[in-house]
């Protein structure tokens, strides 16, 4: 029998809300988050309205944020922030069906357009796998910069293809809540769409 291998998306599948934001509040505070996203207001207006992508809207807020930033402190706060703010963030049933999946032996693995720093610390804790994006370091500095492309809609799929031999597998699982992740739900032969 093959064995069954589940796919989670993370900011607002298995939290209650998106990441980033908690990130740089846990990082900097919540009067440099605010300060910060009201000078940032134009670009995140032009991305919402589809006039500059997705992806180069997070990069302008990284780099705000995080350029320059030491990576071994930047990781060291992911770490502090996944012990100490991400437990009260996640979705109880979501927990619920991750711990499922593993009771059965299934692999379970986040697949998530958030930085891998900030999710997998969470993941390792939980015995289960992380694909997220990836951030670019020059010099042992955080440019704040996406290295490569931000994971998320067919970039999701790309990137579990390159990391998964998907026929060695029987059942898929995915679990997502926007129309980023329903091309991962489409790979699946359970996909379930907001389901927490």
């Amino acid at each position: 029998m093959k064995p069954a291998i589940a796919f989670f998306d993370f900011d607002g599948t298995i939290t209650r809300r998106d990441t980033l934001f908690e990130i740089i509040r846990f990082q900097k505070g919540e009067g440099a988050l605010y300060a910060g996203l009201a000078l940032l207001s134009p670009a995140l207006i032009m991305m919402k309205a589809g006039l500059i992508s997705k992806q180069k809207g997070k990069d302008l807020v990284l780099q705000y944020f995080f350029r320059n930033t030491p990576v071994d402190e930047f990781r060291d706060k992911c770490a502090a922030f996944c012990r100490d703010k991400l437990p009260g963030l996640i979705r109880e049933n979501a927990l619920k069906e991750i711990n499922q999946h593993l009771s059965k032996g299934h692999r379970v693995v986040v697949v998530t357009a958030s930085a891998q720093e900030w999710v997998k610390p969470w993941c390792d804790c939980q015995g289960i796998e992380c694909i997220g994006t990836q951030l670019e370091v020059r010099n042992a500095k955080v440019t704040g910069r996406i290295h490569g492309v931000n994971c998320n809609g067919e970039e999701k799929v790309r990137r579990i293809r390159q990391q998964y031999d998907l026929p060695v597998f029987g059942d898929i699982y995915a679990y997502g809540d926007t129309d980023g992740d329903r091309p991962m739900l489409q790979l699946a032969t359970f996909g379930f769409f907001r389901k927490f």
